[in-house]
């Protein structure tokens, strides 16, 4: 069996997902032993215009379910963008991973070259599954989990290298 359209992004989002939920978690431990309330956690960001890390998981829950639905040819729930809690994040995590692992693998697997079209108020820009998902979906989920462990870690908690990447 080769490797598939499908093998290169709803297991690589669950993967990402898994690593995110267990970042979480460790950011709670470090509140609750330092005495720290979690709303400053949540409401943290690295610059004064970046996403605060609600709002980086917001978005990397967002690129991955696009990305799913669009390489399927579903449509993606709609989620608010209103968590303010690290259980309402989890929450927003598992509603997320359980919309991806909903997705039939039939519907990406061989999707290549599907057109994907992006609104944008400049214009279109069309793309095909595979070109959207390398150069697109997945970098901007990757760059929202990875903004997500670097606001954590900036405000001390003790996360490492290990902690983002797992097990292979």
């Amino acid at each position: 069996m080769s490797f598939t359209l499908y093998d290169a992004s709803i297991p690589v989002f669950l993967r990402g997902f898994g690593q995110l939920s267990g970042i979480l978690d460790k950011a709670v431990a470090h509140a609750e032993v330092k005495k720290i309330d979690p709303s400053v956690f949540i409401n943290a960001r690295l610059a004064p215009d970046m996403y605060t890390l609600a709002g980086q998981i917001q978005t990397a829950s967002d690129a991955a379910k696009f990305a799913g639905a669009r390489l399927a040819g579903v449509e993606a729930p709609s989620f608010s963008d209103d968590e303010k809690s690290f259980d309402e994040l989890q929450q927003r995590i598992a509603k997320t991973v359980a919309f991806l692992k909903g997705i039939d693998p039939s519907a990406i697997v061989g999707q290549e070259g599907r057109e994907i079209v992006l609104k944008r108020q400049t214009g279109d820009i069309h793309l095909t599954g595979a070109t959207y998902l390398q150069g697109l979906a997945l970098p901007n989920f990757y760059f929202h989990i990875v903004t997500a462990y670097d606001i954590l870690r900036h405000n001390g908690v003790e996360i490492g290298k290990s902690d983002y990447l797992g097990k292979p």
